[in-house]
C-alpha cells in the first residue's frame, strides 16, 4: 500500500513539474512599453532611433536563423539594448501567439505625428511649379493588417506623406508594423482630427483631391474616371475610404474627381470589389508610375 501511495505521489510530482516546465516564464514588462515582433519591424526599430528600446528577446538555438540572430545581437549591443535568449514559448507569450520569427523587442509605442509638426513640402520654384507630390489620406481604416499593407505599398511606391483621420482609425500597433514589413518604423504617419478642413485647405493651396470608389454608379455630383485615364498636372491627394463603407459622402463631395479600377471580366455579385490595401496598391502604382516617367 505504501509503495502504491509513494508511486501515486511521485506521479503527482512529475505532473506538477511538467506543468511548471510548460508554463511560460512571466516577463515583467516596462511600464508604457509594447512588444514589437518579427524580423523586419525589430531590425528597423533597432536601426532607427524613433522609439525608446528596453530589451531584445531572441529565440534560443535558432538553427538556420543563427546568422540573422547574431546580426540582431550586434545591432542591440550597438544601441545598448540588453539581449535575452529565451524559449519559443516565452516569445509566443510575449507577442500573444503572433508570428514573431524568433524575435521580439520591448519598446515605446510609435504615435501619429500631427500635421503641425510636418515641415512644409517644397512645391517647387518658378521653373517647376507643378512638382509631382502625392499624399495618401486614409479615412477610418480600422483593420491593422490593412493599415500595415497600405503603409508598405505607400512607402514602396514613393508616396510623399500618409495622413489618417484620427476618428475611428487603427492606431500604430506592433501588428501594423509587422503587416507593413517594418515600413512603419521608417515612414512618418500623420493624423488630423479634422479631415474636411485639411482637404479644403489643400485645395486652396492648389492641390487636387482625388477620391476612390469601387462602384462608379454609387457616386453623384463628382466625375468618375478610370485610374488608367488619370493624368497629373498638380500636387495630388488620394483619399481612401474605410473597409466596409468607402468614403463618407461629405469627403466625396470635397473630391475633384473619383478614381475607379476597371475590372478584367464581368463580375459575380458579391465579389465586385477589391481589398482596400490591394486596390490602393493598384491605384498608387498607376499614378506613381507617371511620376517616375515624368522624372526621367
Amino acid at each position: 500500500a505504501n509503495r502504491e501511495l509513494w508511486s501515486s505521489r511521485e506521479g503527482d510530482f512529475s505532473k506538477a513539474r511538467k506543468r511548471l516546465e510548460q508554463k511560460p516564464l512571466s516577463i515583467e514588462r516596462t511600464k508604457g512599453s509594447e512588444i514589437l515582433f518579427g524580423i523586419a519591424p525589430c531590425s528597423l526599430a533597432l536601426s532607427h532611433s524613433r522609439r525608446d528600446l528596453f530589451r531584445l528577446f531572441l529565440k534560443e538555438s535558432s538553427g538556420s536563423r543563427r546568422l540573422v540572430m547574431s546580426e540582431f545581437v550586434l545591432q542591440a549591443t550597438a544601441r545598448g539594448v540588453p539581449v535575452h535568449h529565451v524559449k519559443r514559448r516565452e516569445l509566443d507569450a510575449l507577442c500573444r501567439g503572433q508570428v514573431h520569427q524568433g524575435v521580439c523587442l520591448e519598446a515605446t509605442p510609435l504615435r501619429f505625428k500631427s500635421l503641425e509638426e510636418a515641415e512644409k513640402p517644397d512645391l517647387g520654384d518658378e521653373e517647376n511649379p507643378n512638382q509631382q507630390l502625392i499624399w495618401l489620406v486614409l479615412e477610418q481604416i480600422q483593420d491593422p493588417m490593412n493599415l500595415g499593407a497600405l503603409l508598405r505599398s505607400a512607402y514602396f511606391l514613393g508616396v510623399d506623406r500618409v495622413v489618417t483621420s484620427q476618428r475611428n482609425s487603427c492606431p500604430l500597433t506592433p501588428t501594423v508594423s509587422k503587416a507593413s514589413s517594418g515600413a512603419m518604423e521608417v515612414f512618418d504617419v500623420y493624423s488630423t482630427d479634422d479631415l474636411r478642413s485639411f482637404l479644403k485647405a489643400k485645395t486652396a493651396e492648389g492641390w487636387e483631391v482625388v477620391g476612390t470608389v469601387s462602384k462608379p454608379e454609387d457616386v453623384e455630383n463628382v466625375p468618375v474616371i478610370s485610374c488608367l485615364e488619370f493624368r497629373w498636372n498638380k500636387p495630388v491627394i488620394i483619399v481612401i475610404g474605410s473597409e466596409g463603407d468607402g468614403l463618407s459622402l461629405e469627403t466625396q463631395l470635397l473630391c475633384h474627381r473619383m478614381l475607379a479600377i476597371p475590372p478584367g471580366r464581368a463580375l459575380h455579385p458579391g465579389i465586385e470589389s477589391l481589398n482596400v490595401s490591394v486596390a490602393t496598391g493598384i491605384l498608387l502604382h498607376s499614378i506613381c508610375s507617371q511620376k517616375l516617367r515624368h522624372g526621367d
